[in-house]
């Protein structure tokens, strides 16, 4: 009987525990798809500095491949500031330093809706290397006349993803 009972409050702690844990965000969730859209599962948001892991698996092994990581340009660059303050940008890093592309979900600009909120402002980063210069006017247009929230959100999506992969990317192997 203690046995039993054990094993029951034991049951039961896992419950509470369970319900402690906060749901997948879906909104979350179909956004880092965007970034990563062959991944198969995606990590909790964890690790200094904080980001995301994407992951595909292989169907005949269950073996799960790192496909990159997405972080928050906010939580890794979070004194860069555009015309009117932050400007919240989730970016998808794969593991050889390219972005595999940018969402722009927060900003107060006061033009946003024909600058950084455009989808040409975020086509541009798709495929860039983190070793491109990320400069207004030479290999970043520009797309509008708000220079100051596109010249911010650039370098803010350039330092945080050199960060992220200083960090966190392991870099080739010297000499093979």
């Amino acid at each position: 009987m203690p046995l039993l009972a054990a094993a029951l409050a034991l049951a039961w702690g896992a419950l509470l525990v369970a319900r402690a844990q906060p749901a997948p965000d879906a909104k979350q969730q179909a956004q880092l798809k965007r970034l990563f859209p062959t991944a198969t599962a995606f990590s909790p948001k964890g690790g200094d500095p904080p980001h995301f892991k994407a992951f595909a698996s292989d169907s005949r092994s269950g073996v799960q491949t790192l496909l990159g990581l997405a972080f928050w340009t906010t939580e890794l660059d979070p004194f860069e500031r555009g015309y009117d303050g932050p400007i919240k940008i989730l970016v998808g890093l794969d593991t050889t330093g390219v972005l595999t592309g940018i969402i722009v979900t927060e900003h107060h600009e006061p033009y946003g809706d024909f600058s950084i909120e455009r989808p040409e402002f975020a086509a541009q980063f798709k495929g860039k290397n983190i070793r491109d210069p990320f400069k207004v006017g030479m290999d970043i247009d520009a797309v509008s006349r708000a220079t100051i929230s596109v010249t911010s959100a650039s370098r803010a999506v350039r330092n945080s993803a050199r960060r992220a992969a200083r960090e966190l990317l392991t870099p080739p192997a010297a000499g093979r």
